[in-house]
């Protein structure tokens, strides 16, 4: 598993069933339920790089939209809505992807 050693299974198993509907996901939410919150900037930042498939060192739209896949192997993508709620709650400079400093301070919020 790539959370290994960051996450715990039970933890990333909750969360993913606390947003299984449509429309469900909640980012604030689930980083708490996943145990994101309460780490270290290293271990977000490792998150991060694992989120960030292209290796762009940003987190894109379609990136977000598959988010939920990175925890657990056919997990839903999230709905466009949920996407862009996402995005914009990230995307603290307007240029419409998400840093990792960005995402550090979105988990930490």
């Amino acid at each position: 598993m790539a959370f290994a050693g960051i996450l715990n299974d039970a933890d990333i198993t909750a969360a993913l069933a606390a947003c299984k509907a449509e429309g469900s996901f909640k980012h604030k939410e689930f980083f708490a339920k996943v145990g994101l919150a309460a780490k270290s900037d290293a271990d977000v930042k490792k998150v991060f790089g694992i989120i960030d498939q292209d290796k762009s060192d940003f987190v894109e739209e379609e990136e977000l939209k598959l988010f939920l896949q990175n925890f657990k192997a056919g997990a839903r993508a999230l709905t466009d809505a949920e996407t862009k709620a996402f995005l914009k709650a990230g995307d603290s400079d307007g240029d419409g992807k998400i840093g990792v400093d960005e995402f550090t301070a979105m988990i930490k919020a």
